[in-house]
């Protein structure tokens, strides 16, 4: 399922961020997981993402990032 959000942090150096949906939950993700491969995205971007089991045992990710 797709859900739409923002990104709510980036650190470029690191390639991680965090995504923050509708429902006010945030979801970290990695840079690979941008769509359009530019490993790079500004804080405050709309997005659309899918959410997935995370590395973590019982964690979630954003996947799958779209900038709007």
């Amino acid at each position: 399922m797709l859900a739409a959000g923002h990104v709510v942090g980036f650190d470029a150096a690191k390639g991680l961020g965090t995504v923050r949906g509708p429902d006010g939950v945030e979801l970290a993700f990695h840079s690979t997981r941008l769509v359009d491969g530019s490993r790079t995205v500004e804080v405050g971007t709309a997005v659309v993402y899918s959410r997935a089991p995370g590395a973590a045992p019982g964690s979630w990710e954003a996947t799958a990032i779209v900038k709007v």
